[in-house]
């Protein structure tokens, strides 16, 4: 609570426990575990081209961990005080990346900032930015039934609502669907009322109703107009109100008919990567040795980060798909572990809303590459190909383990 909040210099006096020191070994070990894993088949999807981005993964991995044991080894409660200097800062980055001259556009989206030595996503650092921006606000304010906790619920909507705007532009739906769980299930252990809820799933369902209207509404448009889904891509956009692109329908129309749009292009990656995973067998084809990656039938481009589940199944099996699922299992028992450890809300909110992020990732990823759900480029934790992604990944789980060790210290 804000009340046994010390200095913010006391917080960061980070070897003041020399008696006792607390560190929960579970985490570090599967996120190492997780690591080494997807090194091994970053190598192993670019195994016959001349790429060598497992190396790069290497190096930014080394880079996490330093960074995941600095946040581990700052007092959590730092961050009442600060998360709001954090959360500008963050905004600003996804301002900037916008203007022209400034963000690095790459493949139709503008999403990175080049900063010489390194291309940061700011749309990564700021999913831990509204977290604790979201943590802050409901520790310092009165939850209950909706009418109580509307001013709460205001600020919510800003401080959330403002980030995924900012990132839809780039445009990165991606990075902004992985927001709204984590706020809500945050609310939900500061017991909210059920209310809330029940409006929140009529609102969802709405939107999913007016999404496949649109939908829709763009295939009878491709069709009366004598289109091509591929080659002429943004006509539609310019007539629906909807802040979707035509790319972004192609792959709805992609995932609920296959056999619509070209099977050879835009509905390519899933039908390929769902042939890797059943191709995999129980115990799958050897390491270094799947075909669909190998021999680039699922695409370069996207089987080491995006698709590199596919990977894993068809060269490790059910067997090696069922490992990756556990130590994903063990790392979302073990944060909900922390969270219920946790001697205030603000620890628990952040060991929650962690956890939760977490396990949206892992979902959507994993279900994107057996058909379940459309392709949205959603990266599995640890595993997939990414500097951004993994310093973000890994400062999150460094403030689930600064809730372990500093649950305890109050004064």
């Amino acid at each position: 609570m804000a009340s046994t909040l010390r200095t913010p210099f006391e917080l960061l006096g980070v070897f003041k426990t020399t008696t006792r020191v607390r560190f929960d070994w579970v985490t570090p070990l599967v996120l190492l575990a997780l690591s080494g894993i997807g090194v091994a088949f970053i190598y192993s999807a670019q195994f016959s081209t001349s790429q060598n981005n497992w190396i790069t993964q290497l190096v930014w991995l080394s880079a996490g961990a330093v960074l995941y044991v600095a946040v581990s080894l700052i007092d959590y409660r730092f961050w009442l005080s600060f998360a709001h200097w954090f959360y500008f800062a963050c905004i600003v980055a996804l301002v900037l990346v916008l203007l022209p001259g400034v963000g690095t556009e790459h493949f139709g989206a503008q999403r990175w900032l080049d900063l010489g030595f390194f291309a940061l996503q700011p749309s990564e650092p700021v999913k831990a930015a509204v977290l604790l921006v979201t943590a802050g606000i409901l520790v310092r304010s009165q939850v209950g039934t909706v009418n109580q906790s509307l001013g709460t619920l205001g600020k919510l909507a800003l401080a959330t609502g403002l980030p995924i705007f900012l990132i839809l532009l780039q445009p990165d739906l991606k990075s902004a669907i992985v927001l709204p769980p984590v706020v809500f299930s945050m609310l939900y252990i500061s017991n909210l009322s059920t209310r809330f809820f029940v409006a929140a799933l009529g609102a969802f369902l709405l939107l999913v109703g007016v999404v496949a209207w649109d939908t829709y509404s763009y295939k009878n448009f491709i069709h009366e107009n004598h289109l091509d889904y591929s080659k002429d891509r943004g006509k539609f956009e310019a007539h629906s109100w909807l802040p979707l692109h035509d790319y972004q329908r192609n792959r709805i129309i992609s995932f609920t008919d296959p056999f619509e749009i070209d099977p050879t292009g835009v509905g390519w990656n899933q039908s390929q990567s769902m042939i890797s995973v059943g191709s995999g067998g129980l115990t799958g084809k050897g390491w270094t040795k799947g075909t669909q990656a190998q021999l680039g039938y699922l695409p370069r481009a996207v089987a080491h980060n995006d698709f590199i589940f596919s990977v894993i199944a068809e060269e490790k099996g059910f067997l090696g798909s069922l490992t990756v699922l556990g130590l994903f299992g063990i790392l979302m028992f073990n944060g909900i572990r922390v969270a219920g450890l946790a001697r205030d809300r603000f620890g628990t909110l952040i060991a929650i809303g962690v956890t939760v992020l977490f396990a949206v990732h892992v979902f959507v990823n994993i279900a994107m590459t057996i058909g379940l759900v459309p392709i949205t480029g959603i990266p599995l934790p640890f595993i997939s190909y990414g500097g951004s992604f993994v310093l973000s990944c890994c400062l999150l789980q460094g403030l689930v383990q600064s809730v372990y060790r500093f649950r305890k210290d109050f004064t």
